[in-house]
């Protein structure tokens, strides 16, 4: 495993385990968090982030805070736990997986509570078991997304890949997803030149992406976003590779703000745009990219950003943190279930998507 794994949970006392990632790339902070005010805050502030790693920081949360209480009465935890699911599902409005795990673990909590002899304890036993199992599939997941990815890269020629945002191991529990067929072909013997986005405002691609690759002995380049355009025109590109926080029905796909420009631009330059994200991120009650919620955030994110100020108090900032990629943008979409190329919802109908995603893979005309 080339990265620390950012979100863990601690036992005796219950606390939820994360890495600061608003502190890389100059310290690694651990953060110890057993309140629910602070681990919301750790999602919000961004100190967990990636759609996958906040999603298991949510699922373990819910059972740390609480593991932390003693109830009354079963009626009183059901109670806590709804507010307190709601609460958290608040903090990251557009990442699917947030309110994927938390269903999750509403689900478990529901059945559990329907059994005869049902109790605290139980209920905490059924809460720790489903946090750990999506934990553990994530980090399967991870695997078989790499496995996946890399049959869309040749062995035998040196790729120059492009990067945005961190879809990484700090964006989940092992390899990441974007960065999982990296990670598993640089361990095979591949050959790859990985060029990261900075990713303006919070420079997650250089912060991030670039530590994370580089702690992991890969050959990565920092590029400011503006640059992108010249590496691709110079055929320094011959891959771009993102994650996503939600995909709709119809294949449009949230990523991180800069994405949807990247995928035109390499449709100008004839360059293959991969996505690369579990199934859990696929959102088939949102039709359209349209429909999805896209988080607006501080402006001073912007302005003042990293301690510095870089524009005048009292100007007008727009934040948003994501954008949508056009599904007719994507050349691919790579799932730990296989590859849908070209999607669109008719395509996914026809291919079985109903049980998320068994796609043959074929090749791109």
């Amino acid at each position: 495993m080339h990265t620390t794994i950012p979100v863990s949970l601690q036992h005796d006392p219950e606390r939820l385990v994360l890495l600061d990632q608003t502190k890389l790339p100059e310290s690694e902070l651990f953060l110890y968090l057993d309140s629910r005010d602070s681990i919301y805050e750790a999602i919000k502030k961004l100190r967990v982030r990636g759609a996958p790693a906040i999603g298991i920081a949510a699922a373990y949360g819910m059972y740390v805070c609480l593991a932390r209480q003693s109830y009354p009465s079963l009626e009183a935890m059901a109670h806590d736990f709804s507010a307190l699911k709601h609460y958290f599902a608040s903090s990251r409005p557009t990442a699917v997986n947030l309110f994927w795990a938390l269903q999750r673990m509403q689900k478990r909590f529901d059945a559990e509570l329907a059994m005869e002899g049902a109790s605290q304890s139980s209920m905490l036993k059924a809460l720790l078991e489903e946090s750990s199992a999506i934990f553990a599939e994530d980090q399967a997941m991870s695997i078989a997304i790499g496995e996946h990815g890399l049959t869309l890269f040749d062995k035998d020629k040196h790729w120059g890949v492009m990067t945005h945002c961190n879809a990484g191991g700090l964006a989940t529990s092992g390899y990441g997803t974007a960065l999982a067929p990296l990670y598993l072909g640089h361990e095979q013997g591949y050959s790859f030149s990985i060029y990261a986005n900075e990713t303006r405002p919070l420079l997650q691609g250089s912060r991030l992406t670039a530590y994370e690759l580089a702690k992991g002995g890969l050959d990565v380049t920092i590029l400011c976003d503006n640059m992108a355009s010249l590496v691709m025109k110079e055929g320094k590109i011959d891959a771009v590779i993102v994650g996503a926080d939600r995909i709709a029905a119809n294949g449009d796909t949230a990523n991180k703000i800069g994405t949807s420009g990247l995928a035109i631009l390499a449709k100008h330059y004839g360059i293959p745009f991969y996505v690369a994200a579990p199934s859990s991120t696929f959102d088939l009650d949102t039709k359209h990219g349209s429909d999805i919620e896209i988080e607006q955030r501080d402006g001073e994110e912007v302005v003042n950003g990293f301690g510095r100020r870089t524009g005048p108090i009292g100007v007008n900032v727009y934040n948003p943190a994501f954008d949508v990629t056009d599904a007719a943008l994507i050349t691919a979409i790579i799932t730990e279930k296989g590859i849908i190329e070209r999607p669109t919802t008719e395509r996914w109908q026809s291919t079985c998507l109903g049980d998320v995603l068994c796609i043959a893979k074929e090749q791109p005309s």
